[in-house]
């Protein structure tokens, strides 16, 4: 049996919110994954290195 146009659209256009819920539902999800994440900083200094001593390494 085959449907109309018309019936196909309505079916495709019905099913959006179903589909806009599933994305908004698993975006939450991630949401509250990152929130429990705790982002961690270190502070080290940078090493300096001159460049006499660069050169007695490399001949």
């Amino acid at each position: 049996m085959y449907y109309s146009e018309t019936k196909v659209i309505m079916g495709g256009l019905a099913h959006i919110p179903i589909l806009i819920f599933i994305v908004n539902f698993i975006k939450g999800k991630f949401i509250a994954i990152a929130e429990k994440v705790k982002i961690v900083e270190s502070k080290k200094e940078a090493i300096k290195i001159k460049e006499s001593e660069v050169k007695a390494e490399h001949p």
